[in-house]
């Protein structure tokens, strides 16, 4: 078997072109001044540690932070066989931690005293509050974290395994949660991989079982869901019963995460609620090249990341895994009942539970959806259109980014729309690149008739207005028509348009006060795509996650009037 199953190793560390902020790969193991080690240690207290005893251990949650003030304390990650690997030695003025210390989940990796040391132990509540005190020290910090997940997850080797082949829908949805949580882990294909046999058997798997998550090398778990993945792993947060929040977000796209960065910067108990993992509709573009402050360009999940970041570090809460099934306005603080039955009580509500494409009406689409059919275009569906052909249907600015981003992949790209053509519905940009480029073709006036495929796609049929039938072999079909809104939870709270898209602004001159992204209910407010008449656009969708914050501040000051 390859080393990546192998015991006790050092990974060697990956260093990519420095780009910008997040991409200085020096900065991974930094070292704090004196002054900064000085400032740092009114927030904790010093601990002598004797060689061999372990800091904390994989899986433990909110654990301190640690500076090492003398000897030296080594970092291990898991081998996927249970035992450990070095990643990397930490001595005097450097400290533990990754992105892990901010959100209080499970962590990665063993801290082990590798001969007596000297600590400065900070508790993790206290380490919050130097980050937000101590803007130099959380510079330093906070890249050394962003960097240090970075590593973990281009040389995840061991901790977390997925063992199944990557044509399969349940392992693409497994894969998908994981990247979309920026979780390490490596999938073992069974049906390319030479690992693959030696895995099954050093892992006790039967076939029949797949996919099948191995974590740590001891545990395996077939088939599971996104909420067993994010309990066992310790993704899940735990939700405080008899806890009253100041505002809780639904939703935990571009506008839900710039209202959880502004109001916990604010100082308001912040908890944002999500479904499937941070990032919403945004989250599976492969790159937005018109989004303020990126000229290169930037991934909508590398954007998601990074607001999840901020959030946290300001002390947002972030549960994932989990949907909103029913809101209770009728008493107040109102109450979020999660689908787990678990229920959250707030002050205020912002919904930003976004919008989902639209299900194709062909018959039989579902027995290909994760076989085929996609409604993402992300790295992941990116790989499984390697030297084949790909169609994307839709002509918003998510279809030409998928169109584009494909093409460098898939033999070709073929776009299907019902209209004359893309310019009223997608930017410039992207129109000019698509028709200028040889390995897209758009087939204007066209629509999908059926599907066809033995367990997988294999090709679809579509016509056009001037009565042409094609028959096209292709075995991924990417769907981004249309949007519906995921406002069900909501229970008659709040007015909805015909579309059952959240009426905002209402007439009612005592509502007023609270601004445009008010609903008809007090104290509920509602931004981006789940807005009626919202843009639909990433940028606007961040710039009223940011500006309802102001009308939130003056809902719960009217609370105390």
């Amino acid at each position: 078997m390859r080393q990546s199953l192998a015991s006790h190793r050092r990974h060697p560390i990956r260093r990519p072109v420095e780009t910008d902020f997040y991409d200085e790969q020096g900065r991974e193991f930094p070292k704090l001044t004196r002054g900064m080690v000085q400032r740092a240690a009114r927030y904790g207290h010093r601990q002598t540690v004797d060689g061999g005893e372990y800091l904390y251990r994989v899986g433990e949650r909110n654990v301190d932070l640690f500076i090492i003030l003398d000897g030296e304390v080594d970092i291990l990650e898991s081998d996927g066989r249970g035992g450990h690997t070095l990643v990397t030695t930490h001595q005097a003025n450097q400290f533990t931690g990754e992105l892990d210390q901010l959100s209080g989940r499970a962590v990665l990796v063993c801290a082990k005293v590798a001969r007596p040391t000297t600590v400065l132990r900070i508790p993790r509540s206290a380490m919050l509050s130097m980050v937000r005190a101590e803007s130099d020290i959380a510079e330093i910090m906070m890249r050394a974290f962003i960097l240090r997940r970075a590593r973990l997850q281009q040389n995840a080797e061991g901790g977390t395994l997925i063992l199944g082949s990557e044509f399969s829908a349940d392992c693409l949805r497994i894969q998908s949660f994981l990247l979309r949580n920026g979780y390490p882990h490596r999938l073992i294909d069974t049906d390319k991989d030479p690992d693959a046999r030696e895995a099954l058997k050093l892992f006790h798997v039967n076939e029949a079982a797949l996919p099948v998550v191995v974590v740590e090398g001891q545990t395996s778990v077939s088939r599971p869901t996104n909420r067993d993945l994010a309990e066992i792993l310790g993704i899940a947060e735990t939700v405080e019963v008899n806890h009253v929040y100041d505002v809780v977000v639904v939703g935990a796209g571009p506008a839900g995460l710039a209202a959880a960065v502004y109001s916990a910067s604010e100082g308001l108990d912040t908890i944002v609620v999500e479904a499937f993992g941070p990032g919403g509709q945004a989250g599976t573009s492969s790159r937005i090249e018109n989004y303020l402050g990126f000229p290169l360009g930037v991934s909508g999940q590398g954007l998601a990341s990074r607001a999840q970041v901020q959030a946290q570090r300001f002390g947002a809460r972030l549960v994932v895994a989990r949907a909103a099934k029913r809101l209770e306005c009728t008493d107040h603080p109102f109450k979020v009942e999660l689908d787990d039955g678990k229920v959250i009580a707030s002050r205020s509500v912002v919904v930003a539970s976004g919008a989902r494409y639209r299900r194709l009406d062909v018959p039989g689409i579902e027995q290909f959806e994760g076989q085929g059919v996609h409604y993402a275009a992300t790295a992941l569906e990116g790989k499984l259109c390697a030297g084949s052909e790909a169609i994307v249907v839709g002509g918003g600015n998510s279809a030409g980014q998928a169109a584009v981003y494909l093409s460098a992949r898939a033999r070709h790209v073929h776009i299907l729309v019902r209209g004359d053509g893309l310019s009223d519905t997608m930017s410039d940009y992207l129109v000019q690149r698509i028709t200028q480029s040889s390995s897209i073709t758009l087939h204007t006036r066209c629509s999908v008739a059926a599907l066809e495929g033995n367990g997988r796609l294999e090709q679809v049929r579509w016509t056009c207005d001037d009565g042409r039938e094609v028959v096209q072999p292709a075995a991924n079909l990417f769907l981004m028509i249309g949007a519906v809104p995921n406002t069900d939870w909501l229970a008659g709270c709040v007015d909805l348009d015909r579309n059952r898209f959240v009426v905002t602004a209402p007439g009612a001159e005592e509502m007023q006060e609270f601004g445009q992204y008010a609903t008809s209910k007090a104290g509920i407010f509602a931004v981006g795509d789940a807005r009626s008449r919202s843009v639909k656009r990433v940028a606007s969708s961040v710039g009223e996650g940011s500006v309802v914050v102001h009308s939130i501040h003056s809902w719960l000051a009217s609370l105390q009037r």
